[in-house]
């Protein structure tokens, strides 16, 4: 079977990027003291091999304060949020002329063919509530 990751990094925007996870045990393993926890946040799905983490000021502070519980919404929901996030926020990115291009400077591959697990749809649907909330965006097609 054929491993992969997800990673997903935020500073400001959410990049993303699909790689195989033998990428990563070349690099050196980040440390809590390399990242402060409240600027970071990564989730791993073993089962899946795929991990999500997402860098973004106040995140984490605002997953903890304002998100619904895991488990609140089906894994089937979140993947049908999360694919029409992706599908806008692609389109957003792919017009470099918009005023918003600051925001969505990289396409995020997100294929709905894979399962993530519960876990990285999670975190990546959060995000995106949180992105459309500080930055006041729109994602969702209405």
């Amino acid at each position: 079977m054929k491993s992969h990751c997800l990673k997903i990094s935020v500073f400001l925007i959410l990049i993303v990027t699909a790689f195989h996870c033998s990428s990563l045990k070349n690099k050196p393993q980040q440390t809590q003291k390399d990242i402060s926890v409240t600027d970071t946040i990564a989730i791993v799905n073993k089962d899946a091999d795929y991990k999500i983490i997402i860098i973004d000021p106040g995140f984490n502070t605002w997953l903890l304060s304002n998100a619904k519980q895991r488990g609140y919404y089906s894994q089937g929901y979140l993947e049908i949020k999360n694919n029409l996030f992706v599908t806008n926020w692609n389109i957003k990115a792919s017009n470099p002329s918009a005023s918003y291009r600051d925001l969505y400077t990289m396409q995020i591959n997100y294929d709905s063919t894979i399962n993530y697990g519960y876990e990285v749809n999670y975190l990546l649907y959060n995000y995106f509530v949180y992105f459309q909330q500080k930055y006041r965006q729109n994602l969702s097609n209405g």
